[in-house]
């Protein structure tokens, strides 16, 4: 539906008909005040309305538009010759764009057709947007308790701002998982999310990653590199483990924070940023401020608005459907049916009191879940895997008490290889190590003198360790 709204009723009968014969429906006003008054109801697509009317012109109308909340609503400005200027200011107040009369009728129409499959196109980003929102916080971060009620909408809460955001929590707890349903649920979500592992960088490396370089500002410096910063521009930028950037890389991140300005190495050119942090950390921060490791006045640049994640052994009600979730998505990628979880083997799972957290029990269940083959998963699968538990005999072809932990680490490599008939790729990312790291492993074990069991010698596995179907019972013994 369109609003036209001009005070001449030659002009705004004319034009009503030539949108009709496009095929538009078309709702005609004599007066801004009352166009008002319907369009709250939400009904219309567009506006078009004249900007010199007497009472309420159209610079009014646009503005009392916008401050009853219809801030998505497109308007068009028609102007006479000698007011394209008073046009041009107010579209910097919300109109979409503008038409200079006289027009004729293919030009308003192709316009009409712009400017409605554009807002076509905003709300259907809106809307893909929306979803990836309700993905993060519908299907990712799982769990009925309170706390993670709580969780969830102090999440949706925080994205509509755009001020900095300190996610704490003990690793494993899923904070990179809340920073992103962060972004994904503001309006920053059209610009790129960047991440940074602060604690993986020496400093000199992590000034560049964060800032970028010119070219020839240090050695091995060959060309011009952009920052997370410049590149993060619109977006949003995820500081992980915040507390390891040395103290003095915090004067400058402080400055970012506070002048939204930089410089890049090797550069006295100021830089405007508009983009939001979004920090995370393991540590009390306070605590290392006390230490003299972390600025205070950071700090407190960065907890605007702080958020907590609890651990695990605080919402043990939630584990059983985080397993069911995790069992779910390990049965889509290796096509298998879903194993069940026996009732002994979640109570140890509830009773244990995950030092990892959440990474932890998605590594065990995917570690019981090779080695289950195509049956269930039962106490005896997990309870070796529990620090501090009573392990129980046999679950990879030894007893644990006794041995260490390279020949726990060869058995389990060595069973993984079984369940998926040597198949390298399938399992490194099983184990959750490289499939270069699997080789090394490999080869070396191999030149020690490890070799498969009789029954299955003669398959193209052994002595190549290659890709290969071998018997599922099939051990390495030295």
């Amino acid at each position: 539906m369109i609003a036209v709204i001009d005070d001449q009723e030659l002009l705004r009968d004319s034009l009503a008909q030539t949108l009709k014969r496009a095929g538009y429906k078309v709702t005609t006003f004599s007066d801004g005040q009352v166009a008002l008054g319907t369009m709250r109801s939400g009904s219309f697509d567009l506006v078009i309305t004249d900007l010199k009317m007497p009472g309420l012109d159209g610079v009014e109308f646009l503005r009392r538009l916008r401050s009853s909340g219809l801030i998505d609503l497109p308007v068009i400005m028609m102007t006479a010759y000698g007011t394209v200027a008073t046009a041009v200011e107010a579209m910097k107040l919300g109109a979409y764009d503008y038409i200079q009369k006289p027009f004729e009728a293919d030009q308003i129409e192709v316009l009409v057709a712009r400017v409605l499959r554009e807002n076509e196109l905003q709300r259907e980003n809106e809307a893909l947007r929306q979803s990836v929102s309700d993905f993060y916080l519908g299907k990712e971060l799982i769990g009925r308790v309170k706390t993670m009620d709580q969780l969830r909408a102090q999440i949706v809460h925080l994205a509509k701002s755009d001020a900095t955001v300190l996610v704490e929590g003990e690793s494993g707890t899923g904070k990179e998982l809340v920073s992103r349903a962060i972004h994904a649920g503001s309006p920053r979500a059209r610009r790129p999310m960047l991440c940074l592992n602060c604690a993986a960088l020496s400093e000199s490396l992590l000034e560049s990653e964060l800032f970028g370089h010119e070219k020839g500002a240090f050695t091995g410096a060959d060309k011009l590199r952009k920052g997370r910063f410049e590149l993060a521009d619109g977006g949003t930028l995820l500081l992980d483990e915040i507390s390891e950037i040395p103290m003095t890389l915090q004067a400058k991140l402080l400055r970012v924070l506070q002048e939204k300005q930089f410089e890049r190495v090797g550069s006295s050119t100021t830089r405007d940023v508009n983009v939001r942090v979004i920090a995370t950390t393991n540590r009390d921060l306070r605590q290392w401020i006390a230490q003299g490791k972390f600025r205070g006045d950071l700090y407190y640049r960065l907890s605007v608005l702080p958020i907590h994640i609890p651990p695990l052994r605080e919402r043990r009600e939630d584990i059983p459907m985080l397993v069911e979730y995790f069992l779910e998505k390990l049965a889509r990628r290796d096509g298998r049916s879903q194993a069940n979880l026996s009732r002994a083997a979640t109570q140890l799972l509830i009773a244990y009191h995950w030092p990892g957290n959440v990474r932890e029990l998605e590594n065990l269940i995917e570690r019981a879940w090779v080695l289950s083959g195509d049956g269930g998963i039962n106490e005896e699968l997990i309870e070796p895997w529990l620090s501090g538990a009573e392990p129980a005999e046999n679950v990879i072809g030894m007893s644990r008490p006794g041995h260490l932990m390279e020949d726990m680490e060869r058995e389990l490599i060595f069973k993984t290889l079984t369940r998926f008939g040597g198949h390298r790729a399938r399992t490194a990312k099983a184990l959750g190590i490289g499939l270069r790291t699997l080789g090394l492993k490999l080869k070396r074990w191999q030149e020690e003198g490890f070799a498969l069991e009789p029954a299955v010698q003669e398959s193209e596995f052994a002595g190549a360790l290659s890709s290969a179907t071998f018997a599922p019972e099939a051990q390495f013994v030295r």
